[in-house]
């Protein structure tokens, strides 16, 4: 396989990875979209962020891409008025997770395409290699 068939693998795999990560965490903030604190004054669930950085891959001295941290949202909590929760405060109200469902499915889509544009790349490589493997049979 010649070397710029390799780096478009290694590259496409790492934009795996990467879309992989993201959409654990999308997933993480969507099964805890509605987790309040235990009791009274505690903080819900926050939202995360992950982040994307390019990294060098020392083996193949190729740049990918690479999820490099996960940070928490730092947006307000929602608050709810509901003064018989568990976590309610003094005036009846629970603060809710900074999580907007819509605003998480929409990153889950565009994650998805992102994971399905890296296999395209993948299967693209695979054709590459295998006709040139044919030409040189013949």
């Amino acid at each position: 396989m010649p070397s710029n068939n390799i780096a478009a693998l290694n590259t496409a795999a790492a934009g795996l990875r990467a879309q992989t990560a993201r959409m654990k965490v999308i997933a993480e903030n969507i099964a805890n979209a509605s987790s309040t604190g235990a009791n009274a004054g505690s903080n819900p669930y926050q939202r995360k962020i992950a982040t994307f950085g390019q990294v060098l891959d020392r083996a193949t001295g190729e740049k990918e891409v690479k999820m490099t941290r996960v940070v928490a949202d730092k947006s307000d909590f929602k608050l709810r008025y509901d003064p018989t929760h568990p976590a309610a405060d003094a005036k009846g109200y629970v603060k809710m997770p900074n999580v907007n469902t819509l605003l998480e499915a929409m990153d889950m889509r565009e994650a998805q395409r992102a994971y399905e544009a890296n296999l395209n790349v993948i299967e693209s490589a695979r054709a590459i290699a295998s006709r040139t493997l044919d030409l040189l049979k013949k």
